[in-house]
């Protein structure tokens, strides 16, 4: 069974896309392509096509990753076609949970929204900053971050691969 993966942060140019694709990087290096898929998007429509912020790309490409995909919008589908969503701050995570179609129980949106920090496993960040108005050290840092945080999601799916 393929788990499904989709990142979520404001404008799908810098915070999600640099998590899609440091998770498909892990994958690639497990060998896992077939169990686990990601995807990203925004919470805003500011961005809907553009690629990943330049100096998000730069602070990856210095460690090994190439950042590709197009920004999108968030859409109310994406419940439905994906195991977790992960929000990159809390405000992202408010905005996908009143989304969520009507009925669907509390107890199954806090098992599939989730904040991506919550899986960090030596940051002690509660939020993955947004640095999009700040200079190269905040974009390395988010690196770094997403980096933990994405080793310790992967190892979560590794030990619990039923979907929520």
């Amino acid at each position: 069974m393929t788990t499904r993966l989709l990142f979520v942060c404001l404008g799908n140019i810098c915070r999600s896309p640099s998590a899609e694709n440091i998770m498909n990087h892990l994958i690639e290096q497990r060998q896992l392509s077939d169990q686990v898929v990601c995807d990203s998007a925004g919470t805003a429509s500011y961005h809907v096509g553009s690629p990943p912020d330049r100096r998000m790309a730069q602070a990856a490409k210095a460690q090994g990753i190439e950042l590709v995909g197009r920004a999108r919008q968030f859409d109310p589908a994406d419940f439905d076609r994906f195991d977790y969503i992960l929000a990159m701050d809390r405000e992202n995570y408010r905005d996908i949970v009143a989304l969520a179609p009507v009925g669907q129980h509390q107890d199954q949106l806090r098992q599939k929204v989730r904040l991506m920090c919550d899986f960090c496993r030596s940051h002690s960040d509660q939020e993955v900053p947004d640095p999009y108005y700040g200079g190269v050290e905040g974009f390395n840092y988010v690196i770094s971050l997403l980096q933990d945080a994405c080793e310790g999601l992967l190892d979560h799916l590794l030990k619990h691969p039923a979907a929520p």
